[in-house]
């Protein structure tokens, strides 16, 4: 492989490893002042675990021989070793690197959900699991050969020329973690004193840059894996990335000022989040202008989507549902009927609609359930929430003996 294809996929690779600390920032800001330590250290916690875990067997796991496998065996290659021998192993070893980030964001953007009440070492106990039984062989079924990857074919045949698109992750990144996020919130219950209004973020302009970063390392995020296909698509991507996130944050604003009457810094943050959710199964398959009512689509019906939780009665801190979940649903959908050439109303038919909606709801119903298990023995067993008194206390200091903010008077 060329050095500007290596370069990129380093670079790439860079971009998407910072958006995790990203997620820490734009949660970070939107939590209690006590409990933002707690908040940003999920996410650290995970992107330790998560690559080591990744790189003992989780990459073994995320490539399977044949369609119907569960996932490929952990043990094949434990700890990479024979990956990191022969003339292929600088690219192979990259590739690996790359696929490491996306394992350790997915896991991350669950924490959102369960913020200001969870114990950091039943957290990392989840996350190592949840990882291993859903996102390790979700990977496997969308990217590395398994069924959804073969879905189209296996319905319509191959001239059909029909799979599913998910070209950076919007089944098994958003769909996946925002599916785990509700079932987490459903079994932790709620933080003390949940109602409309009484929460607000302690420190926005961290969530601002949280979100900065996040739309910074998209790109990496989308157009990425390009580094292995000759950079074709580049262009394609790296515009339907900026426009379908400008989009969504009109969308969300409008949809703010018409319901609240006021335009918020935390809304267009929000939106811009629920922008890059939606295209990222979509970049390399709408033409600009589609992406562009992708965006304000998402925009306006994540906007909405977030008050659900209360209309609902679920506790979801950081609105993981409301942007990653129905995010996901949006951008992964929406390529049934506008994805180009295959698209409903771009020639093709439903075919590419129906294997849309069933890779979706497949990875929606099986991650639900995962997190809900697993969450559910934990709580059950360890403990996954604070005690009521610590969470009013405070979980910084309760679970890490940390402010994040120790100001002293001289």
């Amino acid at each position: 492989m060329d050095t500007g294809s290596i370069a990129w996929g380093i670079t790439a690779t860079a971009l998407v490893l910072v958006m995790t600390p990203g997620v820490a920032f734009f949660y970070g800001g939107l939590v209690k002042a006590k409990s933002v330590i707690s908040m940003m250290m999920m996410s650290f916690g995970a992107l330790g675990l998560i690559t080591v875990l990744w790189i003992l067997y989780g990459f073994n796991m995320s490539a399977v021989a044949n369609p119907l496998d569960f996932a490929g065996n952990p043990f094949a290659d434990f700890g990479l070793t024979a990956l990191s021998q022969g003339a292929d192993a600088n690219t192979n070893l990259l590739g690996a690197t790359y696929g490491a980030t996306f394992a350790i964001i997915t896991v991350a953007l669950i924490s959102g959900a369960i913020a200001d009440r969870a114990k950091f070492g039943s957290w990392m106990l989840f996350a190592g699991i949840f990882a291993t039984l859903a996102y390790f062989p979700i990977a496997a079924w969308v990217w590395g050969g398994g069924w959804i990857m073969n879905l189209g074919t296996a319905l319509f045949g191959e001239d059909a020329g029909i799979g599913v698109i998910d070209y950076a992750g919007g089944t098994a990144v958003h769909i996946n973690a925002g599916a785990a996020a509700l079932a987490l919130a459903l079994v932790l219950g709620k933080r003390v004193g949940f109602q409309k209004g009484i929460q607000k973020p302690h420190n926005v302009p961290l969530t601002l840059l949280g979100a900065s970063i996040l739309w910074f390392g998209w790109f990496g995020f989308n157009a990425g894996a390009e580094w292995l296909n000759g950079l074709a698509n580049t262009g394609l991507i790296v515009i339907n990335t900026l426009g379908a996130t400008a989009a969504a944050i009109i969308g969300w604003l409008v949809i703010e000022k018409l319901k609240d009457g006021k335009a918020t810094s935390v809304g267009a943050a929000s939106g811009a989040v629920a922008g890059l959710v939606a295209i990222t199964p979509a970049c390399a398959n709408l033409t600009p202008g589609w992406a562009l009512l992708l965006g304000v689509l998402t925009g306006a019906i994540c906007a909405l989507a977030v008050e659900l939780k209360f209309k609902l009665g679920f506790d979801d801190s950081l609105d993981v549902v409301g942007i990653h979940l129905v995010g996901g649903l949006v951008g992964t959908l929406y390529l049934g009927f506008f994805a180009t050439e295959t698209g409903l109303f771009l020639g093709g038919g439903f075919q590419q609609l129906a294997v849309q909606f069933i890779a979706a709801f497949a990875v929606l119903v099986y991650s639900f359930l995962v997190a809900g298990v697993v969450g559910y023995a934990i709580q059950k067993t360890l403990g996954f929430r604070v005690k009521n008194e610590d969470e009013i206390a405070g979980v910084d200091t309760s679970v890490h003996g940390e402010e994040g903010y120790a100001l002293e008077v001289v």
